[in-house]
C-alpha cells in the first residue's frame, strides 16, 4: 500500500482518503486513486464545486487508472469537506493550496505531474503551473481567461453598511453566493493570459464547449493565441459549460492528449 491511510470504497476501485496541509496549516480533503508512482494527475473543481465532481471525477480517475495513471481529486481551503471558509477564498489562495498538493505528491514519490482543472480550477491551474517545475503539461476544460472581467458580471450587489465587506454573486446555477471584496481585488493580480504563455515548453491543452454560456469560448481561444507551442485547442459543438451531455468525448480527448504527452 502506497500510503497508510483509511481506504474506502467509491467506485470500481479502491481509492485512499488523504489530507493534506495547506501553507495556512488547514487541513486539504484529498481522494488518491492510486495505480503507480509514475504519473498522477491532480485534478482541480471549479468555483463552488468539490473534488468528487458530481461522481464524474471519480469515473474519471477509474479510467484514467487504466491507462496507468494515478489520481488526486481534492477540495480546495473552504470548499467541500477541505477546512477553512469558503467566503474567504482567493485566486491566490487555490494556487498555494495546489501548490500545496503539487508537493504533496513529489513527497509521496509521484515522478510526473500532470494538471487538469475546470472553470476557475482551469484558471488556478494555468497560474499555478509556470511556478512549478514538476508540473509536467496542463490541460483545462472551461477555463476563464479573464477571471476579473467575469466575476464582476456575476455581482448580485454589494452589501453596504459598517464592517460589510461581502459581495453577492450569482453562479452559473443561478444560486446566490456570498464572498469578500478581496476576491474581487485579488483577482486583479492575476493575468491568466500572460501565464498561459509562460507553460511552455510544457504542453496545453485547453477544451471547450461552443455553447457555453458562462464563459464564452472566445476565452479559449484568447488563451490558445496567447499560449505557446506545444499547444492544442479542442472546441467540443454544442457543449455548455459543464459538458453536460459531452463528458465522453471531452474524456476521450483528454486520454488520448495524455498518451502523446
Amino acid at each position: 500500500m502506497l500510503l497508510g491511510r483509511e481506504d474506502i470504497i467509491v467506485s470500481n476501485y479502491k481509492w485512499f482518503k488523504e489530507t493534506i496541509t495547506n501553507h495556512d496549516n488547514l487541513q486539504l480533503s484529498a481522494l488518491l486513486r492510486f495505480q503507480s508512482k509514475r504519473k498522477v494527475v491532480v485534478v482541480c473543481h471549479g468555483f463552488t464545486g468539490s473534488k468528487e465532481g458530481g461522481g464524474r471525477a471519480l469515473k474519471m480517475a477509474d479510467k484514467l487508472a487504466e491507462l496507468d495513471y494515478s489520481t488526486v481529486l481534492f477540495d480546495f481551503s473552504g470548499c467541500g469537506d477541505s477546512e477553512g471558509t469558503w467566503d474567504s477564498l482567493t485566486l491566490t489562495s487555490q494556487i498555494t493550496d495546489l501548490k500545496s498538493v503539487i508537493h504533496w505528491c513529489q513527497i509521496k514519490g509521484f515522478e510526473e505531474v500532470y494538471l487538469n482543472g475546470r472553470s476557475f480550477g482551469g484558471s488556478t491551474a494555468l497560474c499555478c503551473a509556470p511556478q512549478s517545475e514538476s508540473v509536467k503539461a496542463v490541460c483545462t476544460w472551461a477555463a476563464v481567461a479573464k477571471p476579473a472581467a467575469l466575476f464582476k458580471s456575476l455581482v448580485n450587489h454589494t452589501i453596504k453598511g459598517p464592517g460589510k465587506e461581502f459581495v453577492e454573486i450569482i453562479d452559473d446555477s443561478g444560486f446566490i453566493h456570498q464572498i469578500k471584496k478581496n476576491f474581487f481585488y485579488d483577482l486583479e493580480k492575476y493575468d491568466v493570459l500572460d501565464c498561459a504563455a509562460e507553460i511552455s515548453p510544457r504542453p496545453l491543452l485547453i477544451i471547450h464547449g461552443t455553447e457555453d454560456k458562462t464563459v464564452p469560448v472566445s476565452q479559449a481561444r484568447e488563451l490558445y493565441e496567447a499560449a505557446h507551442e506545444p499547444k492544442e485547442l479542442l472546441t467540443i459543438d454544442g457543449a455548455d459549460h459543464r459538458f453536460t451531455n459531452h463528458i465522453i468525448p471531452v474524456w476521450n480527448s483528454f486520454f488520448q492528449w495524455l498518451n502523446y504527452t
